[in-house]
């Protein structure tokens, strides 16, 4: 029979910031945080050059200074949301290159000293899944006790010939036992995944998106690929101009996402804006404020804006 579908304030899918209302009663932003450290893909244990598509700043451009120590990278990122977007409460977003690719005792340090800030709700801790170490989950196990701790994987696809085209380094079978001893140990766990990646197909994605509803994560983020300057994906870019995806093509691939995904997943992420000054393609993708309407606009036109029916 035919379910009335749930109600997310006015939208078609969980999205982080009624996710985050739900879960705290207010408005709650990031502050995204640089731990110092580096990444199995670039210190030479799996390679020297990191994923094709990967900055230096190693995804977290929009971090903060890493020779700040923690508890001050939170005060001026802070100060640097507070003029355009009002809020009294933060998750400490660990961000930049892999943030659980350090000792024990440093992990244990730096995490503790973000949680214990009277302004942090909760941490989110990006990394890879080959980086998590029984200890590590251990820590943050315990971490989870204190305020919620959301782990965030990046993934980008299921399909083993386009991993090791972006040089992921690892199986996805090394995903798949991340995976479960996340959930084992009820800690939160959002998905990252790239759409637009070469030789990758609508249907290549959606396969992605139907193996990670049946894994049962608790969030994802949909990232539009950009072609960043001074990275092995721009020569590639250069060499073959790959065809990267229109403002149109992308809007209806992300609502053929959202059709494909469980409605119990909250959405973190509908597109993304690299930086404007490294930035090759797309550059319609500068203009994220206007590609989220985009999106909303085409959702509100299309009956998944009226309410995803669910059939049971």
């Amino acid at each position: 029979m035919t379910v009335k579908p749930p109600d997310f304030g006015g939208k078609p899918y969980r999205s982080l910031d009624y996710h985050l209302r739900d879960r705290y009663g207010e408005k709650i932003y990031k502050v995204s945080l640089d731990g110092g450290m580096t990444c199995p893909n670039r210190d030479g244990t799996l390679g020297k050059c990191g994923c094709i598509f990967c900055s230096e700043g190693g995804s977290g451009d929009f971090a903060g200074d890493r020779t700040h120590p923690i508890h001050q990278q939170i005060e001026e990122q802070k100060a640097r949301l507070s003029p355009k977007f009002p809020a009294t409460h933060f998750i400490a977003y660990f961000q930049a290159y892999t943030n659980t690719y350090a000792p024990l005792s440093y992990l244990e340090r730096i995490f503790t000293e973000a949680i214990e800030h009277e302004d942090i709700v909760g941490l989110s801790i990006g990394t890879r899944p080959d980086c998590l170490p029984d200890e590590t989950l251990d820590l943050l196990s315990e971490l989870n006790k204190k305020k919620p701790v959301t782990v965030e994987l990046g993934l980008q696809t299921i399909h083993e010939r386009t991993a090791a085209f972006i040089r992921r380094g690892y199986k996805l079978s090394c995903f798949e036992d991340a995976l479960e001893k996340l959930q084992e140990r009820k800690l939160e766990t959002v998905v990252h995944t790239i759409l637009g990646l070469p030789g990758e197909n609508t249907e290549n994605i959606l396969e992605t998106m139907r193996y990670l509803n049946a894994h049962h994560i608790d969030g994802i983020k949909l990232q539009l690929l950009h072609v960043l300057k001074h990275t092995d994906l721009a020569d590639y870019y250069g060499q073959t101009g790959f065809h990267i995806l229109s403002e149109d093509e992308y809007v209806d691939l992300v609502i053929h996402c959202l059709e494909v995904l469980s409605p119990d997943i909250t959405i973190h992420r509908l597109t993304g804006d690299g930086p404007s000054d490294l930035l090759i393609a797309p550059l319609w993708s500068l203009k994220k404020r206007s590609v989220l309407n985009h999106i909303h606009h085409e959702l509100k036109v299309r009956d998944t804006w009226q309410g995803r029916l669910f059939t049971e």
